[in-house]
């Protein structure tokens, strides 16, 4: 145990959170997400929803400044709705460790999967959340902190 740093947090994300450099993605991941078929390096994080997870991220990762959206979230495919709950729920996260200014961009299913296929990680959780997934983009911590 570590103090000062969430139990939420296994040592192999620490780790790979740890790893990631400047422009390195990471994916939070719905337990109905094909993590395994597609990601070289799958965290499982099973039982855990994506927002306590996230809450318990930020403190420990910087989010890129320099991109017009450092979050991605999987838009519903035609016909179907996501969950707005899910969203804001990031958005309070979000504004409470980074400020107000991190957009959350909307990507195209099939281009969702082609971005997590790229990232560092992706961490599979239990949430269930329709349209829960949610990528990460690390940016650089500024110097003294």
């Amino acid at each position: 145990m570590l103090k000062g740093v969430s139990p939420l947090l296994s040592p192999d994300l620490l780790a790979a959170l740890c790893r990631m450099g400047h422009g390195d993605e990471i994916v939070l991941a719905d337990a109905h997400f094909p993590g395994e078929s597609l990601g070289p390096r799958v965290i499982r994080a099973d039982g855990l929803l994506i927002a306590p997870l996230l809450d318990a991220i930020l403190p420990l990762f910087e989010l890129d400044g320099y991109v017009k959206a450092p979050a991605f979230m999987m838009a519903p495919v035609r016909g179907d709705r996501a969950d707005p709950k899910v969203e804001a729920a990031y958005r309070r996260v979000l504004a409470r460790h980074a400020g107000p200014g991190p957009r959350i961009a909307k990507v195209e299913r099939f281009a969702f999967y082609r971005q997590a296929k790229r990232a560092f990680a992706i961490v599979m959780t239990g949430d269930t959340a329709k349209y829960g997934n949610l990528i990460l983009k690390k940016g650089v911590t500024p110097c003294g902190r």
